[in-house]
Protein backbone atom coordinates (compact mmCIF):
# COMPACT_ATOMS: atom_id res chain seq x y z
CA UNK A 1 0.00 0.00 0.00
CA UNK A 2 1.62 2.90 -1.57
CA UNK A 3 1.15 6.74 0.47
CA UNK A 4 -1.92 8.46 -1.52
CA UNK A 5 -0.83 10.57 -4.46
CA UNK A 6 -2.22 14.35 -4.08
CA UNK A 7 -1.44 17.08 -6.02
CA UNK A 8 1.46 18.93 -5.14
CA UNK A 9 1.71 20.80 -1.88
CA UNK A 10 -2.36 20.10 -1.14
CA UNK A 11 -2.60 20.30 2.58
CA UNK A 12 -0.17 19.48 5.75
CA UNK A 13 2.57 16.98 5.54
CA UNK A 14 4.25 16.00 8.74
CA UNK A 15 7.02 13.19 9.44
CA UNK A 16 7.17 12.66 13.25
CA UNK A 17 9.98 10.69 13.91
CA UNK A 18 9.44 9.17 17.42
CA UNK A 19 12.59 8.15 18.65
CA UNK A 20 11.30 6.07 21.47
CA UNK A 21 9.36 4.40 19.21
CA UNK A 22 11.99 4.22 16.43
CA UNK A 23 8.88 5.45 13.69
CA UNK A 24 8.62 8.06 11.64
CA UNK A 25 4.82 8.34 11.18
CA UNK A 26 3.90 10.83 8.27
CA UNK A 27 0.63 12.13 8.31
CA UNK A 28 -1.30 14.87 6.03
CA UNK A 29 -3.89 17.49 7.44
CA UNK A 30 -3.61 15.60 10.83
CA UNK A 31 -4.17 12.30 9.39
CA UNK A 32 -2.18 9.43 9.54
CA UNK A 33 -0.59 7.85 6.18
CA UNK A 34 2.03 5.48 6.97
CA UNK A 35 4.10 4.69 9.77
CA UNK A 36 7.51 3.23 8.85
CA UNK A 37 10.54 2.01 10.85
CA UNK A 38 13.74 4.01 11.02
CA UNK A 39 16.90 3.68 13.04
CA UNK A 40 18.27 7.01 14.92
CA UNK A 41 21.44 8.19 16.55
CA UNK A 42 22.89 5.75 18.99
CA UNK A 43 23.86 8.09 21.54
CA UNK A 44 20.39 9.03 21.60
CA UNK A 45 19.04 13.00 20.85
CA UNK A 46 20.82 16.20 20.58
CA UNK A 47 21.45 18.89 18.54
CA UNK A 48 25.56 19.32 19.51
CA UNK A 49 27.69 19.13 16.72
CA UNK A 50 29.93 16.31 16.97
CA UNK A 51 27.61 14.86 19.11
CA UNK A 52 26.40 11.79 17.28
CA UNK A 53 23.21 12.55 18.21
CA UNK A 54 19.90 12.84 16.12
CA UNK A 55 18.63 16.50 16.38
CA UNK A 56 15.49 17.13 18.10
CA UNK A 57 12.84 19.63 17.32
CA UNK A 58 10.94 20.93 13.57
CA UNK A 59 13.20 20.57 10.23
CA UNK A 60 12.04 21.23 6.77
CA UNK A 61 13.87 18.99 3.58
CA UNK A 62 16.10 21.80 2.09
CA UNK A 63 17.44 19.37 -0.83
CA UNK A 64 16.40 16.17 -2.41
CA UNK A 65 19.00 13.60 -3.55
CA UNK A 66 18.55 10.41 -5.57
CA UNK A 67 16.00 10.87 -7.88
CA UNK A 68 15.52 8.18 -10.15
CA UNK A 69 18.39 6.90 -8.89
CA UNK A 70 18.59 2.87 -8.54
CA UNK A 71 17.78 1.39 -5.11
CA UNK A 72 20.49 0.39 -3.66
CA UNK A 73 22.89 3.18 -5.05
CA UNK A 74 25.76 4.11 -2.81
CA UNK A 75 26.00 8.11 -2.05
CA UNK A 76 28.88 9.90 -0.76
CA UNK A 77 28.89 13.46 -0.28
CA UNK A 78 25.30 13.48 -1.37
CA UNK A 79 26.41 12.01 -5.11
CA UNK A 80 26.24 8.72 -6.47
CA UNK A 81 29.42 6.66 -6.80
CA UNK A 82 29.31 5.12 -10.35
CA UNK A 83 28.62 1.73 -10.85
CA UNK A 84 28.24 1.28 -6.62
CA UNK A 85 24.77 -0.04 -6.16
CA UNK A 86 24.62 -2.93 -3.26
CA UNK A 87 22.29 -5.42 -4.48
CA UNK A 88 18.70 -6.48 -1.99
CA UNK A 89 20.25 -9.22 -0.84
CA UNK A 90 22.87 -6.92 1.21
CA UNK A 91 20.63 -4.48 2.79
CA UNK A 92 21.00 -6.87 5.77
CA UNK A 93 24.12 -7.12 5.79
CA UNK A 94 26.37 -7.68 9.13
CA UNK A 95 28.69 -5.07 6.86
CA UNK A 96 30.09 -2.20 10.00
CA UNK A 97 30.04 0.06 7.10
CA UNK A 98 26.87 1.64 7.32
CA UNK A 99 26.57 3.57 3.57
CA UNK A 100 23.83 6.12 2.66
CA UNK A 101 21.70 4.82 0.18
CA UNK A 102 18.72 4.99 -2.61
CA UNK A 103 17.90 8.57 -1.69
CA UNK A 104 18.74 11.56 0.73
CA UNK A 105 16.27 13.62 2.36
CA UNK A 106 18.80 16.32 4.03
CA UNK A 107 17.34 18.37 7.06
CA UNK A 108 17.39 21.72 7.66
CA UNK A 109 16.59 22.87 11.39
CA UNK A 110 14.20 25.50 12.20
CA UNK A 111 14.62 26.16 15.87
CA UNK A 112 17.59 28.81 16.53
CA UNK A 113 19.74 27.17 19.22
CA UNK A 114 18.22 24.13 19.17
CA UNK A 115 18.40 22.75 15.81
CA UNK A 116 19.77 26.12 13.60
CA UNK A 117 23.07 27.78 14.36
CA UNK A 118 26.62 27.86 15.50
CA UNK A 119 27.56 24.39 17.02
CA UNK A 120 23.68 22.94 16.60
CA UNK A 121 23.07 23.40 12.93
CA UNK A 122 21.28 19.97 11.48
CA UNK A 123 22.23 20.95 8.22
CA UNK A 124 25.87 21.59 8.60
CA UNK A 125 26.03 18.46 10.72
CA UNK A 126 24.43 16.80 7.25
CA UNK A 127 21.21 15.01 9.18
CA UNK A 128 19.93 12.81 6.53
CA UNK A 129 16.68 10.62 6.31
CA UNK A 130 18.65 7.60 4.27
CA UNK A 131 18.35 4.29 2.74
CA UNK A 132 21.03 2.12 4.75
CA UNK A 133 22.54 -1.77 3.85
CA UNK A 134 21.79 -2.32 7.45
CA UNK A 135 18.19 -3.07 7.04
CA UNK A 136 17.97 -5.45 10.25
CA UNK A 137 19.27 -2.97 12.45
CA UNK A 138 15.88 -0.88 11.82
CA UNK A 139 13.74 -0.25 15.19
CA UNK A 140 16.77 -0.08 16.72
CA UNK A 141 19.05 3.40 17.53
CA UNK A 142 22.16 2.94 15.95
CA UNK A 143 23.08 5.76 13.67
CA UNK A 144 25.44 8.43 13.57
CA UNK A 145 22.73 10.75 14.16
CA UNK A 146 21.05 10.05 10.55
CA UNK A 147 17.64 8.91 10.13
CA UNK A 148 17.83 5.33 8.31
CA UNK A 149 14.87 3.76 6.90
CA UNK A 150 14.49 1.01 4.34
CA UNK A 151 15.46 1.50 1.00
CA UNK A 152 11.60 1.07 -0.35
CA UNK A 153 10.67 2.82 2.52
CA UNK A 154 12.84 6.20 1.87
CA UNK A 155 12.07 5.84 -1.91
CA UNK A 156 8.23 6.20 -0.61
CA UNK A 157 8.77 8.89 1.41
CA UNK A 158 10.98 10.82 -0.58
CA UNK A 159 8.46 10.50 -3.70
CA UNK A 160 6.21 11.90 -1.06
CA UNK A 161 8.10 14.90 -0.09
CA UNK A 162 9.07 15.97 -3.33
CA UNK A 163 5.37 16.92 -4.18
CA UNK A 164 5.01 18.25 -0.71
CA UNK A 165 8.10 20.14 -0.48
CA UNK A 166 6.69 22.11 2.80
CA UNK A 167 6.62 19.05 4.33
CA UNK A 168 7.55 19.28 8.05
CA UNK A 169 9.90 16.77 9.94
CA UNK A 170 9.03 16.75 13.55
CA UNK A 171 11.98 14.70 15.91
CA UNK A 172 10.50 13.52 19.05
CA UNK A 173 11.91 12.04 22.11
CA UNK A 174 8.13 10.08 22.34
CA UNK A 175 7.40 8.53 25.39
Amino acid sequence: MGVPRPKRSEGTAIATVDVARQSLILTLDGKALRTWRVSTGAAGVGGVEGSGKTPPGRHRVARLFGHGAEKGQVFVSRRAVQGQVIPRSRWRSGCKTDYVMTRILWLEGLEPGVNSGPGVDSRARYIYIHGTNQEHLLGKPVSHGCIRMSNDDVVELFDFAKRHRDMIVEIVEGS
